[in-house]
């Protein structure tokens, strides 16, 4: 570990020229893709080579309760190991911070499988057994809101450099982007710091609605800089008075944020996208992939929607997707084909909310593809019209979304059967206790009219 300074990117060391580094946090994601691990002096870091956290890390859910999985709950460590091609700066720190991912194994050096990294991970070595190398491109929508203590009030947008409330339906409005100009601007200094490259800013439909599209890359490689970009853009917005959500649906009456994600794969030998044949043309691997998604996107909607407030987001007429047809440059059907030449020919899934954990969401709807691509299904016919339209066919509820992902055998065998144990075990609980809560409008309505 003496030399690991050597090892981190390039991005990193510049951020530390002429300082003496303070700290090192040692970060994994857990289910809910919430930072879990250990910050310690820099000097301490660099004489140990890993550290230990017990697995019962993945058995706590987004309100701090604990599951029992069915597996012995024992809490054996983990054995943490730096993977110091993940290390970045913690710019807003007041000292000179860095942050790494870490690999999580088993005492026998096994990677433990209900890691959501390793979930990642697992899926892009079953493409890659098949000589496939995965693509992806991801898409993040968030909301700048007022600060929120009282979760009992609504939240409401963040007021802007005009004194004024942020107003909604002004998608792409540069005007709109510079009410808030401030968090933006830290947003990309923070990202320069830690060598992050933003493809584009922009406002979107909903008030204080953010949209910010990340280059195409590695799957594994895009999900950590999307879990760093979480924390990078609530630090942003704590700077500035404000809050950064990434609630899918956190103001009733407006648009709600997604994770779009685009898919693509090419050959490893000679890196040929596969969507697309030497012609220019449509491949039947690129319609498999639709159809795999088609079929097994409900399976997996537990997963990219995976909390109550999720299945708010799928409303007709905001904007949100809300079946599994396909179409070529139509945003009303639930995949997407985006226009683009025959070799960044793409499949874009559009059902990810933005509070999905980016590791699972990236590796169920690959998942979703690996299967279309190994089962050679044929999708159904592309559509052409308002897709908002046709039938759902997805699962309207947690609950429902949960029954689907315990019965699909196909699915589950791609994820890991362990990891699937214990993510549903995880949403079980989460959603019963949400079933206990009783909200305002029911005691509005129902209290003296029932």
């Amino acid at each position: 570990m003496r030399d690991w300074m050597e090892a981190i990117p390039e991005a990193a060391r510049a951020y530390l020229e002429g300082r003496r580094l303070d700290e090192v946090e040692c970060i994994v994601a857990d289910i809910a893709g919430v930072a879990r691990g250990k910050a310690m002096p820099a000097a301490k870091f660099a004489q140990q080579s890993h550290f230990y956290l017990p697995n019962s890390i993945f058995l706590q859910t987004i309100t701090g309760d604990w599951v029992d999985d069915g597996s012995d709950f024992t809490e054996p460590d983990m054995i943490l190991t730096p993977d110091f091609d993940t290390a970045t700066a913690a710019p807003w720190t007041g000292d000179w911070t860095l942050q790494v991912i870490h690999n999580i194994a088993d005492r026998d050096g096994v990677p433990v499988p209900v890691a959501p990294r390793n979930v990642l991970k697992r899926v892009v070595e079953l493409y890659e057994a098949k000589g496939w190398r995965p693509i992806v491109a991801p898409e993040m929508e968030f909301f700048l809101v007022a600060r929120n203590t009282d979760p009992n009030q609504p939240v409401e947008p963040p007021m802007g450099r005009s004194g004024r409330r942020a107003a909604a339906r002004q998608a792409y409005s540069m005007s709109a982007v510079d009410e808030y100009g401030p968090v933006i601007d830290d947003i990309y200094d923070f990202a320069e710091a830690q060598g992050f490259e933003i493809d584009g800013i922009l406002q979107e439909g909903g008030s204080g609605q953010v949209e910010m599209n990340l280059r195409h890359g590695s799957p594994v490689k895009l999900a950590d800089e999307i879990f760093y970009f979480k924390r990078l853009i609530r630090e942003a917005a704590l700077r500035h008075d404000c809050f950064a959500t990434f609630m899918a649906k956190p103001i009733q009456d407006e648009p709600g944020s997604a994770m779009h994600m685009h898919h693509s794969v090419v050959d490893r030998a000679t890196g040929r996208n596969i969507f697309s044949d030497a012609a220019g043309a449509e491949t039947p691997e690129f319609l498999h992939f639709i159809a795999g998604m088609q079929r097994h996107l409900p399976s997996v909607i537990a997963i990219l929607a995976p909390y109550v407030n999720s299945y708010r987001r799928y409303v007709r007429d905001f904007a949100a997707p809300i079946n599994l047809e396909w179409g070529v440059d139509n945003r009303t059907t639930g995949i997407r084909v985006p226009v683009s030449g025959p070799e960044a020919r793409r499949v874009e899934n559009r059902l990810a909310g933005m509070d999905c954990n980016p590791y699972l969401a990236i590796a169920a709807s690959l998942a979703c593809g690996y299967l279309g691509l190994v089962e050679k299904h044929d999708p159904a016919p592309r559509f052409t019209g308002n897709a908002y339209d046709k039938d759902p066919g997805l699962p309207h509820i947690l609950g429902d979304a949960l029954d689907q992902f315990a019965t699909a055998d196909a699915m589950r065998e791609v994820l890991g059967r362990p990891f699937c144990r214990t993510y549903e075990a995880v949403k079980r609980v989460e959603y019963g206790e949400y079933l206990q809560v009783i909200s305002p409008w029911e005691r509005e309505h129902l209290l003296l009219n029932v």
